[in-house]
């Protein structure tokens, strides 16, 4: 008898064993959150806490970053959130939360004798798009959440009266803006001092912006869409010489899209993002032509090379997408194996291919200041989300009594056909101005599994997301430590114009010389760019960790 309850023990102990690595593989038993500033973390770990999963601390991120980083992104803003669904086999999903132009937008609207007026889609409420988000985090809880959505908002309310202190990342986007917002009364009121950029230190409460998120969590997207706050935006926007309605506010509505999906070496996948994100095409061009080339095995010289061949020619083929509820986008042909072949064989290398040499494609147009956050729960429920206003504190406009700067998005959109935006980056008739139409974007909330890990990537950066991203990938595929992979210097092409931007430091003096001999023209940017917020879960080891980019003042953290 003995012998036989041995026997049994030990089959009982082998079969609960393999149980135990069944369940690791799809719950990983701790938290993690990799957030741009502490507050939004800490807003994170009191939702999980209270019972909320990885959706729920997502609406609270949103939220929390809305008060600390109206330079970044914010109710008046919009932007993606993709979606992993723990399980047996995981289930992902994309929100578009990509703002729309008003009914009244028309192709023309920027050109006065022809010509681009560029500060009417940058500054002030013309260059305003119909904002996402509010309707973005009222979805996420009714679909996804466990708790309600005036729980998961409770901490950025409570944010937006306290206040929270301006830190050197705020400084550094105030002083950017600091023109644009001295010229509205309303948003030197709220974000400067005396208007002057704030000190370092100084408090900064909101409560109008307290008022608004209360709305919304008493009402769902009606306290925003509708009713007295939607009539005072409608007010204040066109008594500013701005176009939006009131039916423009209560017709917008979210896109449930399917991820972008593609498989990569080693039975791992790439789930991205969709148009109206270009990025997601970009990362799965660039690492199917890595795939076909040496890079691992490469000297530093000759992997930025390859690096930037690569990004020369996914960038090349953007000015072909446009939102897919408005052009068609050939996904299939650019994704295609034969495709992407023949586009890393066309890849000298020893020599840069001048992109006047590559095939022309129609152009496009960008814009920059975004933010980003990545969070997964002990069920293994994940949400990479990039979130953006368009340029720091967006159009610099603030609607009087709400507390709200508005994003100018509209400056993503082809302003002209012909010419280019505010950074340079011409535009395309795929993504030309229309009534109701999302502009296009490189945010690239980005996720890769495998049977045994998962990671999420992304970043805030405007048209170098991309290159951002798979830079950190790359780190992520060569086995490095996760810290180091949202810390990799940068570097960046997007086929024109044709020259390689790079932080300080990223290339040695010897590195430069041979990159231009091989007939590169370099640019260093002169600042570090790009805020990465990563994750990572190791299934078969049970580890699970987090990284914030050292560039930004952010917060990871690995929560029991």
């Amino acid at each position: 008898m003995p012998f036989v309850a041995a026997i049994r023990r030990a089959a009982i102990g082998a079969i609960l064993a393999l149980l135990a690595t069944s369940a690791l593989a799809d719950d990983p038993g701790r938290a993690a959150i990799a957030s741009p500033h502490q507050a939004a973390t800490a807003a994170a770990q009191q939702v999980l806490q209270q019972g909320g999963n990885a959706f729920d601390a997502a609406v609270a991120i949103s939220a929390a970053l809305a008060v600390v980083e109206p330079y970044g992104s914010g109710l008046g803003g919009g932007g993606f959130f993709l979606l992993r669904e723990s399980g047996d086999t995981p289930r992902y999903a994309f929100l578009d939360a990509r703002e729309r132009a008003p009914a009244a937008a028309r192709a023309d609207m920027y050109l006065k004798d022809g010509k681009v007026q560029p500060g009417l889609s940058i500054n002030g409420p013309l260059a305003a798009a119909i904002p996402g988000l509010p309707q973005a985090l009222a979805d996420l809880a009714a679909s996804h959440g466990r708790l309600p959505l005036k729980d998961s908002l409770a901490p950025a309310i409570r944010l937006a009266n306290q206040g929270f202190a301006v830190d050197r990342i705020y400084r550094d986007r105030a002083t950017m803006r600091l023109n644009a917002l001295r010229d509205d009364a309303e948003s030197a009121r709220l974000f400067l001092a005396a208007n002057e950029v704030p000190a370092l230190g100084t408090v900064i409460r909101q409560p109008e912006l307290a008022v608004t998120l209360q709305g919304l969590a008493v009402h769902g997207r009606d306290g925003f869409y509708r009713g007295p706050l939607a009539r005072r935006l409608v007010d204040g926007v066109r008594q500013a010489g701005g176009i939006w309605t009131l039916d423009d506010l209560a017709g917008y509505r979210t896109a449930w899209r399917e991820p972008l999906r593609y498989p990569l070496a080693e039975q791992r996948e790439l789930i991205s993002s969709p148009p109206p994100s270009a990025g997601g095409i970009a990362l799965a061009q660039s690492l199917a032509m890595l795939q076909r080339l040496p890079w691992q095995s490469a000297e530093p010289v000759q992997r930025s090379h390859y690096v930037i061949e690569v990004l020369r020619r996914a960038y090349r083929d953007r000015g072909l997408l446009g939102d897919p509820d408005y052009v068609g986008n050939p996904i299939n042909r650019l994704l295609a194996r034969h495709y992407l072949t023949g586009l890393a064989d066309s890849i000298d290398v020893r020599q840069a291919t001048p992109s006047s040499a590559l095939p022309p494609s129609p152009a496009w147009r960008e814009g920059d200041h975004t933010t980003h956050f990545s969070v997964i729960d002990a069920q293994g429920n994940a949400v990479s989300a990039t979130l953006s206003v368009n340029l720091p504190f967006g159009a610099a406009f603030s609607v009087p009594g709400t507390g709200l700067v508005l994003n100018n998005e509209m400056d993503d959109f082809a302003a002209d056909p012909g010419g280019s935006n505010s950074y340079g980056l011409a535009g395309s008739q795929a993504n030309a101005v229309a009534a109701g139409k999302r502009p296009l974007s490189s945010m690239s909330p980005t996720f890769i599994e495998s049977p045994g890990q998962f990671a999420s990537f992304g970043t805030p950066g405007g048209s170098r997301i991309p290159s951002m991203v798979l830079l950190s990938v790359m780190g992520f595929l060569e086995g490095r430590p996760v810290a180091e992979w949202p810390a990799t210097p940068r570097y960046h092409h997007q086929y024109l114009p044709d020259v390689v931007e790079h932080e300080p430091g990223t290339f040695s003096a010897r590195q430069k010389t041979e990159l231009e001999e091989r007939g590169y023209r370099l640019r260093d940017v002169g600042r570090q760019y790009g805020n990465q917020q990563v994750l990572y879960w190791d299934k078969a080891g049970g580890t699970m960790e987090a990284a914030s980019d050292p560039r930004g003042v952010g917060q990871a953290t690995v929560v029991d």
